[in-house]
C-alpha cells in the first residue's frame, strides 16, 4: 500500500513540477509524471538524509520531504527540457 501512495504523491508532485516548469503540454503528462517519480525519488533518497529529513520510501511524508522531492523533480524536468530541446524556455 505504501508504494502505491509513494506514485501516487510522486505523480501529483511531478504534475505540479511540470506546471511550474510550462512543460505540461509540451511533453506529455505521462513523461512529466514519470520524470516527476524518478526525481522525486532521486532527492528523496540523496537530499533529504543529507539535510536530515525524513525518506521518503520510509513513509514521512513530512513537509521538508515533500519540498525536496518537489525541486528535485523540477530540476531533473528542466535537465529534460535541456537535453530534449537543447536551451531552456
Amino acid at each position: 500500500m505504501g508504494l502505491i501512495i509513494l506514485i501516487l504523491v510522486g505523480g501529483i508532485i511531478g504534475w505540479l513540477a511540470s506546471l511550474v516548469m510550462r512543460t505540461d503540454a509540451q511533453q506529455g503528462i505521462l513523461l512529466n509524471v514519470v520524470v516527476g517519480i524518478i526525481g522525486a525519488l532521486l532527492a528523496g533518497f540523496i537530499l533529504n538524509p543529507m539535510i536530515g529529513g525524513g525518506n521518503i520510501m520510509a513513509g514521512d511524508f513530512s513537509g521538508s520531504s515533500l519540498i525536496v522531492s518537489f525541486l528535485g523533480a523540477v530540476v531533473l524536468l528542466a535537465i529534460v527540457n535541456l537535453v530534449r530541446r537543447g536551451s531552456m524556455r
